[in-house]
């Protein structure tokens, strides 16, 4: 009787998770597990973009519990069939091969969602959302800083040449160069059209830099920037008629889309989302696009990127490689919009605070957000959000065209 009793609790004990972190080299999801807990302690003690990060970290932790099965996919039991084969002197030849039969066991809940990561659907739906949300009346009012959202998108070709320079191939290179937009939806499609074996990687640099973007760039804009250029107070821009903002929408997919097409899903759904929002007539649609729906989305993304950081398959020198190329893109698009911005400054007369070039990377409306704070660092009056959020919505549609042109070379 005690020998059955043992014999169950060690049976009991090797089927349990805790068992297996003392098998191999599966140390390593604890520091996974580990790594997760800091993301956590990041979301929820330092309110680091908590609805980013949470959902994230979660999933990450989700993922490394072992036998939790939740990234498991289906498995399809072979059937063996009996075919025919011609050999060169033309006999038949009985031929056994086996082909895929009837699923026998479930993927787990979070491979299931994962596929709208995976298929390209969460990514322009989340764009829809963005769409709904955010006013195009700054950009419509100060053209000019479409230049300061192109010029931000530098840090994508920076990365991507430095991909190259680190021995990744032209579809890898382009996947990890899209990290530098601060841009996680369209990180995401991105890299399921030219590099899906890198997703994990790319995913997490992309979410965890939006995520830390409070952190990672207000060094940056100080040190490129004086006090006085910090200082600076901007003009009240024009008020936008209604009609420039429905029309808005509707010439830029047009345009960039014609010129673009690999760009229609993201640029398509952007645009719609904004149409909802300026129409008059789909108010609904909008407010659920822009909330219901894009929180939802929000935390299957999360959730699911968090899930791929499977230590087995994170741990690597690879993913260490990309983490560093992310942030080198990241500082150099912030770099290279507050550069501009300084430009920008001289040839308007001081007119431009350079700091709103940073926003030009599309993270809204963090970017643009953090670009308010540092200015009224310097001046409490300053008041730099509505001009920061032209070069970030500028970013938005420029990460999106970057993600088009290297998808139209290289796809």
């Amino acid at each position: 009787m005690l020998d059955m009793i043992t014999e169950a609790l060690a049976e009991f004990w090797s089927n349990s998770g805790f068992a297996q972190f003392f098998i191999g080299d599966n140390y390593k999801f604890l520091i996974m597990i580990c790594v997760a807990l800091f993301f956590m302690w990041l979301a929820i003690a330092k309110k680091y973009e908590p609805l980013l990060l949470l959902p994230i970290s979660f999933g990450m932790l989700l993922a490394n519990l072992p036998n939790s099965g939740l990234m498991n996919e289906p498995v399809r039991e072979l059937i063996d069939v009996l075919g025919i084969q011609m050999d060169q002197y033309g006999n038949a030849i009985p031929m056994l091969t086996q082909v895929p039969g009837e699923v026998s066991s479930n993927g787990g809940l979070l491979y299931y969602i994962f596929q709208g990561d995976a298929l390209g659907i969460f990514p322009p739906l989340i764009f829809m959302g963005v769409g709904a949300l955010t006013d195009f009346g700054p950009l419509i009012a100060n053209p000019k800083s479409l230049l300061l959202g192109a010029a931000a998108q530098f840090g994508i070709f920076a990365a991507f040449l430095g991909a190259l320079l680190l021995g990744f191939d032209l579809k890898e290179a382009c996947s990890i160069g899209i990290i530098g937009g601060a841009d996680g939806p369209t990180a995401i499609f991105t890299t399921t059209h030219l590099a899906p074996h890198l997703l994990s990687r790319i995913t997490v640099a992309a979410y965890s830099y939006m995520a830390l973007i409070p952190v990672i760039q207000p060094p940056i804009m100080k040190l490129l920037t004086t006090k006085e250029e910090r200082a600076i107070k901007m003009e009240q821009l024009r008020p936008v008629s209604q009609r420039e903002k429905i029309l808005f929408p509707i010439i830029t997919a047009m345009l960039v889309i014609l010129i673009l097409p690999d760009t229609a899903s993201l640029i398509g759904m952007l645009m719609l989302g904004n149409l909802f929002r300026e129409s008059g007539v789909t108010q609904k649609l909008a407010t659920h696009a822009s909330e219901a729906m894009m929180y939802i989305i929000s935390i299957f993304i999360g959730v699911t990127v968090g899930a791929t950081t499977r230590a087995d398959q994170f741990l690597e020198l690879q993913t260490i490689f990309i983490l560093v190329l992310g942030l080198f893109a990241f500082a150099i698009s912030t770099a290279a919009g507050v550069i501009f911005g300084k430009i920008m400054c001289r040839l308007s007369g001081g007119k431009v605070n350079p700091l709103i070039g940073a926003a030009g990377v599309s993270a809204v409306p963090m970017a643009a957000r953090v670009a308010q704070k540092v200015g009224q660092e310097e001046n409490p009056n300053n008041y730099l959000l509505m001009h920061a959020m032209g070069p970030n919505v500028a970013g938005v549609i420029g990460s999106a065209i970057a993600s088009g042109i290297f998808l139209s070379f290289y796809r």
